[in-house]
């Protein structure tokens, strides 16, 4: 059955493959998808000035921090709902000045509970923006028919490391915290303004040329499409546990287990950083050609041969080039199945995205506690041994991905 005319993001709606409003929306979400990187990053740099100020303990700051990923696992689940209701591209902007405006909040926070309050809700409004800028820029690829989310992602890195840039040169100069925040916050909003207008507008349909309603389905088609969700959201969630694992143990164990000069210690999570961006601007065009599945799977072997090469005759040379091949090779796991969830037939818009975003959401909060158990268990190099271990749970869940891009 052919959706009506009036829902442009359908299957069914005109093909805008080259069309200039595509286009013009590509670089839209991508300009969100930067300004998001480099909102929160911002932040990090200042931390010391905001533990300073409060008079923190470092166990109160970290109960405080952990505060973002409470908040982003209780709000993703109401993500899918609420962009059905507003659309993505008016959700993400909403989201994104609510994000730009709390920035506030947590540079003036007078107390301990006014700043785990504020990165509460830090987390919670993140994880609104995501699922909507995932979901616009998944409409954004169904129009052009080719992969663009992977480059999406890659302004996410570029965001990301301008925003630590900044707030660390603020840091230097000395700029108050609420000046530095408040200015950041109050230019990320006109940008998201700005680029709303060029987003595809309208509400999200179901990501299949397929009627709502038919038969009902039968128990076993919802276990099938359960299991399947559940298996991408492993596999985007490995990708998170390896960039995880790198940015907190990178450097202790380039310093500490490998006697790795002070300058040496920090290349290992910017060498993935850097490979995990160019992965991610390539690997769109990889995977138009050859599917997520073909692509994910050559990554992860990359990825995990490297590191095991590495950690079997280690030195900081080879331990810094392996993560650069790590990054290199993960840079589409988390846009794989962020696209293959999206595109699960039967599901209400925005559904699959969630779970996978709540797979994200919980990794994050939960892999710092077990690898620091790992890590006092076993020793720093167990630690980094997760990484192909995560190669190995994705190359085991790999057919979880489609073979080729759709359309």
């Amino acid at each position: 059955m052919t959706p009506p005319a009036d829902t442009p993001d359908s299957p069914g709606e005109p093909d805008l493959s080259g069309d200039l409003a595509a286009r013009r929306a590509r670089w839209a979400v991508s300009v969100m998808f930067a300004t998001n990187g480099a909102l929160f990053a911002g932040v990090v740099p200042r931390y010391p000035d905001i533990t300073g100020t409060l008079h923190l303990s470092s166990a109160a700051f970290g109960t405080a921090v952990a505060g973002y990923g409470v908040g982003a696992v209780v709000a993703g689940p109401f993500a899918a709902s609420l962009v059905r209701r507003f659309g993505s591209a008016r959700f993400a902007v909403a989201t994104t000045i609510g994000v730009a405006a709390n920035l506030l909040l947590i540079g003036a926070a007078p107390a301990w509970a006014l700043l785990a309050t504020a990165l509460a809700l830090a987390g919670a409004l993140d994880s609104l923006t995501d699922i909507a800028e995932n979901a616009q820029g998944l409409r954004v690829e169904r129009s052009l028919r080719r992969s663009v989310l992977g480059s999406m992602h890659a302004m996410w890195s570029v965001g990301a490391v301008a925003g630590g840039a900044l707030g660390s040169a603020a840091a230097g100069l000395r700029i108050p915290v609420v000046l530095h925040l408040g200015a950041v916050g109050a230019v990320a909003a006109v940008v998201a303004l700005l680029a709303g207008r060029a987003m595809l507008p309208g509400h999200e349909a179901l990501p299949q040329d397929e009627p709502a309603a038919t038969a009902p389905p039968r128990r076993g088609h919802h276990v099938r499409r359960a299991g399947l969700l559940l298996a991408l959201a492993a596999v985007a969630s490995m990708g998170q546990l390896i960039e995880d694992v790198t940015a907190t143990w990178s450097a202790l164990y380039l310093r500490e287990s490998l006697g790795a000069a002070a300058a040496v210690g920090g290349l290992g999570f910017v060498a993935l950083q850097v490979t995990q961006t160019g992965g991610r601007l390539v690997g769109d065009r990889l995977v138009t050609s050859h599917g997520d599945r073909l692509v994910a799977r050559a990554g992860v072997v990359l990825a995990g041969t490297a590191m095991t090469v590495a950690l079997l005759v280690p030195s900081p040379a080879s331990v810094v080039a392996a993560f650069a091949v790590v990054g290199l090779g993960i840079g589409t796991l988390i846009p794989a199945g962020l696209r293959a969830a999206d595109g699960v037939p039967g599901l209400r818009p925005g559904s699959g995205l969630t779970v996978v975003g709540m797979g994200l959401r919980v990794t994050l909060l939960l892999s710092p506690l077990g690898t620091g158990l790992l890590a006092q268990a076993r020793g720093l190099p167990a630690v980094l041994w997760a990484l192909p271990a995560a190669a190995v749970v994705v190359l085991l869940l790999s057919p979880s991905l489609p073979t080729r891009r759709a359309g």
